[in-house]
């Protein structure tokens, strides 16, 4: 977790936050958040995953700095339990109070809780080219070799044990229909052509199972 704390200071100073003990205990309460035992595939292994996609092609954003602050916070709050995007909405005013008391500048903090607001649909306006980056490396997943993915599926199931079989697949063949219905799963080109088709073909797969 070392690794990963030294990761979070560096991208908050360079986007202006105040140096000190406080950067450290932030990003420390953000591991703790991204550690509760309820979660099994929104973890460190999914934060890890997506923060190195955003460093491997930060070339790709205009500013790589808020989208790794965003990909840090963008699921710094989740609850299974939780109603439509309210987790997507609690942890874009998680990431707009913790950035501010860290003293990041108020344009940065807007333009963060912007990120993390578009996960919820993943719906990108042509030119957020920040947007474009955070999205695609959060739906990374998808496009996986197909036992990699069948393990994200597993996980989200067990992320929601709570709801019974049935009520569960009604619900996730939604989800999974209303990405198969975005014009792209992923707007980047390098990313989108390699990873749309295999992405596509993971989501029909897991809908067919599911009916």
């Amino acid at each position: 977790m070392t690794e990963l704390i030294d990761r979070w200071v560096a991208t908050a100073l360079t986007a202006g936050a105040a140096d000190g003990p406080a950067v450290t205990a932030a990003g420390a309460g953000l591991l703790a958040r991204w550690r509760e035992p309820h979660r099994r595939y929104h973890t460190t292994h999914h934060l890890r995953a997506v923060l190195d996609l955003v460093d491997r092609h930060a070339d790709l954003a205009d500013r790589p700095e808020r989208v790794a602050l965003a990909a840090w916070t963008h699921d710094a709050v989740y609850d299974p339990r939780a109603a439509a995007d309210a987790n997507e909405r609690a942890s874009a005013e998680l990431a707009g109070t913790l950035l501010t008391g860290l003293g990041v500048p108020a344009a940065t903090v807007a333009g963060v809780r912007r990120l993390v607001l578009l996960t919820a649909g993943h719906r990108v306006t042509p030119g957020d080219r920040d947007g474009a980056l955070l999205c695609d490396a959060d739906l990374a997943v998808l496009a996986t070799p197909p036992e990699v993915y069948d393990g994200y599926a597993a996980a989200i199931r067990a992320e929601y044990a709570h709801v019974p079989e049935a009520d569960f697949r009604t619900g996730r063949a939604r989800v999974l229909d209303g990405l198969l219905a975005l014009p792209a799963l992923f707007r980047l080109p390098p990313l989108a052509a390699r990873w749309e088709a295999p992405a596509r073909a993971n989501l029909r797969r897991e809908l067919a199972a599911l009916r």
